[in-house]
């Protein structure tokens, strides 16, 4: 397990605050507590502090060397033995690896200290006190790394769902805006004027399949997935709109397998690459706009001649990265975008419901 990782659980910096409280705050009591019994007096204070110093340091290369391991314990054990999958064995397990880990290390320490200034009492009776010592303070410390870490990890997770919840907000709005587009409103009504003059009949439908655009927009916006066969529905409006304008010069198919209509997507995303095609391509009687629409191996891929227009206005790409962020929210599978030899080729994965929950096929 890389050290990356387990610093994600506590920060460096913090736990060097941490342990260096900890060493500190301990061996302040212990050897107040040594001097007060008269099991090791103190002569003066600066004896005092020069103890505390020294043993201060020890402590806090041994916290260091029981904290890492121990995180690394808490990280092993939470892919293994997960809090909610058993917690008695949980606690029985890393109650075991603690002391065991907690004997290795005063072990080492005592032996290291004796060495530097070897103790009075007697090494194996030291060593014996210090292992006691040491294995209260490592499942104690073990408890304080927990806590702390179930604290960040909430902090964390309430950050993310915080900055997701905008960040979902600002993707509704911004493919609401999109949808209700001012130019598109005001070429359907333009269409819508003109077809009232020459065919009433034709004028009604415009009007009906209008009316339904707007309606799946607003019906869909708060919804995460819709299924394909809604979406082709909605597309088939849409088109309907956009052919009146263009007449046969935009053209499109659609082929898709029966076992995929219940399948999903995020609203409005077809109609997100459709209108890109349209937005992009010269549509005219010589440079026809040809879309095909088709299923493969459960994706739906969206496939448009290539008739590029030679000047047209900036685009800041806001719909086709929206639907990127729209699908990274559903999963690790993003759409694909490539562009062949004369044809622009999108590819969306399709989403399917397993167990109440949104996963990919």
């Amino acid at each position: 397990m890389h050290l990356s990782h387990l610093n994600r659980l506590i920060p460096f910096r913090r736990l060097t605050r941490l342990l260096i409280f900890i060493s500190v705050s301990l061996q302040v009591i212990i050897i107040s507590y040594n001097h007060i019994s008269g099991y090791y007096t103190i002569s003066s204070a600066g004896n005092f502090l020069i103890r505390v110093s020294y043993s201060s340091v020890l402590t806090l290369i041994a916290a260091f060397l029981i904290a890492y391991p121990d995180l690394y314990i808490i990280a092993w054990l939470n892919r293994r033995i997960p809090w909610k999958r058993n917690a008695g064995l949980r606690i029985l397990v890393q109650l075991l690896l603690t002391t065991a880990l907690a004997i290795v290390a005063a072990i080492f320490i005592t032996t290291l200290a004796h060495l530097i200034d070897p103790y009075e009492e007697g090494l194996a009776r030291v060593m014996v006190v210090n292992i006691l010592i040491t294995s209260v303070i490592n499942i104690l410390m073990v408890i304080i790394l927990e806590a702390w870490i179930y604290f960040n990890e909430s902090e964390r997770s309430e950050a993310e769902v915080q900055h997701l919840q905008k960040e979902l907000a600002t993707i509704k709005f911004e493919v609401l805006k999109s949808q209700i587009n001012p130019h598109f409103m005001f070429n359907s009504l333009n269409v819508l004027s003109s077809l009232i003059d020459t065919d009433v009949e034709k004028a009604q439908d415009f009007i009906d399949e209008f009316a339904m655009v707007y309606r799946y927009v607003l019906e869909t916006i708060e919804k995460q997935v819709v299924s394909i066969e809604e979406e082709i529905g909605f597309l088939r409006s849409y088109m309907f709109l956009q052919k009146i304008r263009y007449g046969e010069s935009l053209s499109y198919d659609i082929n898709l397998a029966s076992a995929c209509l219940k399948m999903l997507v995020p609203p409005l995303s077809l109609q997100t690459v459709v209108e890109n095609a349209i937005k992009h391509n010269t549509i005219s009687n010589t440079e026809k706009l040809f879309i095909r629409i088709y299923t493969d191996n459960e994706k739906l891929v969206v496939e448009n001649s290539l008739n590029p227009k030679v000047s047209h206005s900036y685009s800041s790409g806001v719909g086709q990265t929206n639907l990127v962020k729209r699908y990274a929210m559903l999963g690790k599978e993003k759409p694909d975008f490539s562009m062949k030899t004369d044809i622009y080729v999108v590819v969306l994965p399709l989403l399917k419901v397993k167990e109440d929950e949104y996963t990919y096929s």
